[in-house]
């Protein structure tokens, strides 16, 4: 069935909240703001990368407080989503009125925009919003989160109330069978119509082995009677869901100080030391 991810929590395992830190906030951003690029093909890689820090070295330089992520896709088309979050709109709405009149800095991230542009195939951007009554055990440690696990939830309209009661039969049957799904849920707030968000942060992709091998437990838990249930909702609710696979780019990001002290090797790591010269030749004996 085609919410099987979400109701069984398959890639929802392991959750921590990937955003705890990003602005010197505790738990997840109430305010959400994801930018998505869709990558020419043979443009990605230390292509793009290049291209990504110079908006990162312009914003170093400028000490500028908001902060970033990004994340590169390891499933579906090649792209990359930068996910800044927000205590509010009105935080949001200071950060972007500080970035138009700082006129230096305005001018570098517009130099860095049109040569980034070239890479790309094309840019969309959304907003979302934080919803603890559909989110499970967010966490507030970032450290040591290698992948992102994002799971699109598309809401039938005028099917929310069904979809909220499908959520909360899955919550409580996690907590029941006490499993190891945790999840940060989130709701559009401009950029599409009636969807979710579901974010779940990895540090390995041994987290969603264990996803899968925790279905028995979370089955067993509802029995046949509430996977039925279950299914009935989706079948009401549901228009479609979507999950794919992200890998965190440190290149790519730019991330709080917290962040960086907490994983200074992944973050910022040292450059790789130069390759030992080659030995010299064995002299030649002398010819006798």
């Amino acid at each position: 069935m085609k919410i099987v991810r979400f109701v069984l929590g398959v890639s929802l395992a392991a959750l921590g909240t990937l955003f705890a830190a990003a602005q010197e906030m505790q738990g997840p951003p109430k305010v959400l703001q994801i930018t998505r690029e869709f990558i020419k093909p043979g443009k990605a890689g230390a292509i793009h990368d290049k291209s990504e820090s110079n908006f990162v070295a312009a914003l170093t330089r400028a000490k500028w407080p908001t902060h970033y992520f990004a994340v590169n896709s390891l499933s579906g088309k090649t792209r990359a989503l930068y996910l800044t979050g927000y205590d509010s709109f009105a935080a949001w709405e200071k950060d972007n009125l500080a970035t138009m009149n700082d006129k230096e800095l305005n001018a570098e991230l517009d130099r860095a925009g049109v040569a980034d542009g070239e890479l790309l195939n094309g840019m969309d951007q959304f907003v979302f919003t934080f919803d603890p009554d559909l989110s499970l055990k967010a966490t507030t440690s970032f450290t040591g989160v290698r992948y992102l696990d994002i799971t699109v939830i598309h809401i039938k309209p005028g099917h929310m109330h069904e979809f909220h009661q499908l959520a909360q039969i899955v919550i409580d049957a996690h907590k029941k069978a006490g499993t190891s799904a945790h999840w940060d849920a989130f709701e559009i707030a401009y950029g599409g119509d009636d969807e979710f968000i579901l974010v779940s942060p990895d540090k390995s992709l041994a987290e969603i082995d264990t996803g899968f091998a925790e279905d028995k437990q979370f089955r067993d838990t509802l029995g046949e009677d509430g996977l039925s249930k279950l299914r009935d909702l989706e079948k009401d609710c549901i228009e479609n869901t979507d999950s794919e696979l992200f890998a965190i780019n440190p290149a790519q990001s730019y991330p709080p100080d917290e962040w960086v002290k907490a994983d200074p090797d992944f973050w910022k790591p040292k450059p790789a030391a130069a390759a030992a010269a080659k030995p010299a030749p064995p002299a030649k004996k002398p010819v006798q």
